[in-house]
């Protein structure tokens, strides 16, 4: 999954993709057909940044700048192009240009959300995040984070059951570095198999994160080492999908990670 953000303000790729404030959809296409003749299956376009401190923007701003994207996408490559959002409406909107996975950080906990994925049919990526991003890492607290993790994602995952979503619809992401120490990214980095043992595939994003630069120092364009060490941990550990801003990179690290898991295998 590559990381496309329509957003003025995302801690890696903040302001790439737009141009005065509107999707720069041009040069993003032609990006994104680069993401997939490197190896990516899934775009994840974002138009509301969700990283630490981040402010809420209005729904239209965030529907100014996804729907277009999306639709552009859709049209240019044969990825599944996945919209990274927590609102409704936008969900329903992306749905209709021929978004293919709906990926929210809020795990479908908006008013409404929990109906227009039902309506729209879609896969859907339920995260978990500890308070909300303007204030996540303020002190994020738990009793046993791969338990705590755990126990919330298979709650989403029956209410969305409940809801009528279909349970091979659903995926999880543990939410790497939404409220979580680093302490409690390595613990559940290191437990993603009890994750993976519910049963839906694991969605991992740790691509340039902050839990990189404080074991290494590294600022967030110097993480790339980092981000495919981490990235080859979690698929040694069960993850099914790593979300990615270096695609090339992870791209090889995966052929070889396959080769050497074929050849163990024979």
């Amino acid at each position: 999954m590559a990381v496309l953000n329509v957003t003025p303000d995302s801690f890696s790729d903040g302001g790439r993709w737009l141009a005065n404030n509107k999707p720069a959809v041009e040069k993003l296409t032609a990006e994104a057909l680069r993401m997939c003749e490197a190896g990516a299956k899934i775009l994840d376009v974002g138009g509301e940044s969700t990283r630490p401190g981040a402010s809420p923007v209005s729904l239209q701003q965030e529907l100014d700048r996804v729907i277009p994207t999306v639709e552009a996408l859709v049209e240019a490559s044969d990825a599944i192009v996945s919209v990274d959002t927590s609102s409704p409406e936008v969900m329903r909107e992306a749905a209709r240009v021929g978004a293919g996975l709906i990926n929210d950080v809020r795990a479908l906990q908006r008013d409404g959300a929990m109906d227009v994925a039902r309506e729209c049919g879609l896969p859907v990526c339920l995260m978990h995040m500890q308070g909300s991003p303007k204030s996540m890492q303020e002190m994020p607290t738990y009793s046993h984070p791969v338990k705590d993790v755990a126990d919330f994602l298979t709650k989403r995952v029956q209410a969305c059951v409940q809801a009528g979503l279909a349970r091979d619809q659903i995926l999880i992401d543990p939410g790497f570095g939404f409220g979580k120490t680093l302490e409690h990214n390595l613990a559940l980095l290191n437990g993603l198999g009890s994750l993976c043992s519910l049963g839906f595939p694991v969605l991992v994003g740790v691509s340039r994160k902050s839990m990189i630069g404080a074991i290494t120092g590294k600022p967030t364009g110097q993480r790339l080492s980092g981000s495919l060490t981490l990235g080859l941990l979690a698929l040694q550990n069960g993850a099914s999908i790593l979300r990615v801003h270096d695609v090339e990179e992870t791209a090889d690290m995966l052929k070889i990670f396959q080769a050497a898991k074929d050849a163990e295998a024979v």
